[in-house]
């Protein structure tokens, strides 16, 4: 969710655990070829998950390079730094307006309690907007082609989305059909990115929302759905395919966001996986024995964000941390995320 409401140009890579049933992961390089050929960016990571018992996690990356800009802009970069962009929450675009779209149609349950949670959250973000006691101050150091980052965010309209959704564009294979989800479940149905794209457009026009830099649609999958960036097989990632958690190799991400050709930018969501018998985790069991669950649902805690604590507007969330410019530079490339603009200091 951090990655999506500062629109950061975030691409990493699927881990695994060191389990025999595990599929390859892909490479770090293999998921920014296939983000690139899939005009896919901010791919936010499925992480290896812990075991309890003494299995270490991977070391968090190294702070070097040139921290990115928040989003990819006219000139078609798609992995950062990206240094010509335009970028969001810019005094020509205004607050970012964030649209939850909730996809839930008939059969494919999502209950209340989850929805309202993390609509709870984005409330409260934009609520805290101006102050410097969260992640999201940081966005104030940015600028792009079109102006200086501010933090504010607004929470637009939530949208219950009930279409029924269409016939899958990417092939379900047998074996993931069971054992993705904690509880022993898996897939139905599998989307492709230029279909998720499609409802996003058109629940936009149902209810005259504009395309522009001012909003992001954060579409949120129904349990059961698998996503994958191009449409077809899910077995192999030699022709630019990744996906969500599954049994393959392409097994890869847990949430992106992206910007269409005609200029709306939407994130995709998946249902969060964790606990999960491939290996692979989208939640706080990356890091502990256990998942973190501040709010005693953690569905929804989970998709809010698995890496760091957070209090936002008196609520208690897990979110990342961000990347921190004048962090990185005032402490000479040794350090760079931080939970907000306080800790700068």
């Amino acid at each position: 969710m951090a990655t999506v409401l500062a629109a950061g140009s975030l691409l990493v890579v699927a881990t695994q655990t060191a389990t025999s049933s595990t599929p390859s992961s892909i490479s770090t390089q293999q998921v920014r070829n296939s983000a690139h050929r899939a005009h896919v960016s901010g791919v936010l990571v499925a992480a290896v998950t812990s075991n309890g018992k003494g299995h270490k996690p991977p070391p968090e990356p190294a702070f070097n390079g040139t921290p990115p800009l928040f989003f990819r802009g006219r000139a078609g970069c798609v992995s950062p730094p990206c240094y010509d962009g335009d970028v969001m929450m810019t005094a020509s675009t205004g607050p970012l307006v964030v649209v939850p779209i909730f996809w839930n149609p008939a059969g494919w349950p999502m209950t209340s309690s989850y929805k309202n949670l993390i609509t709870s959250y984005l409330a409260g973000v934009a609520k805290m907007s101006g102050q410097t006691q969260n992640v999201y101050s940081v966005a104030d150091e940015y600028s792009g082609n079109n102006g200086q980052i501010h933090y504010n965010i607004q929470l637009g309209p939530v949208i219950n989305d009930t279409d029924p959704l269409p016939a899958d564009g990417c092939t379900l294979e047998a074996k993931d059909t069971a054992g993705i989800y904690a509880d022993g479940s898996g897939y139905n149905a599998c989307l492709d990115d230029a279909q998720l794209q499609a409802e996003v457009n058109s629940v936009t026009a149902a209810n005259s929302l504009p395309r522009d830099l001012t909003h992001i649609y954060v579409l949120y999958l129904p349990k059961g759905l698998e996503s994958c960036f191009l449409p077809g097989e899910t077995t192999s990632f030699a022709d630019g395919q990744a996906c969500t958690i599954n049994h393959q190799p392409t097994a890869a991400y847990c949430a992106y966001h992206n910007n269409e050709l005609n200029g709306a930018v939407y994130a995709n969501l998946a249902y969060p996986i964790y606990v999960s018998p491939v290996g692979f985790t989208c939640g706080s069991d990356a890091r502990f024995p256990v998942i973190e669950s501040p709010n005693g649902n953690p569905d929804a805690d989970t998709e809010i964000s698995p890496t760091s604590h957070e209090v936002i507007n008196g609520g208690h969330f897990l979110t990342q941390t961000e990347f921190s410019n004048d962090v990185f530079n005032a402490s000479g490339g040794q350090a760079g995320c931080v939970q907000g603009a306080s800790q700068e200091h």
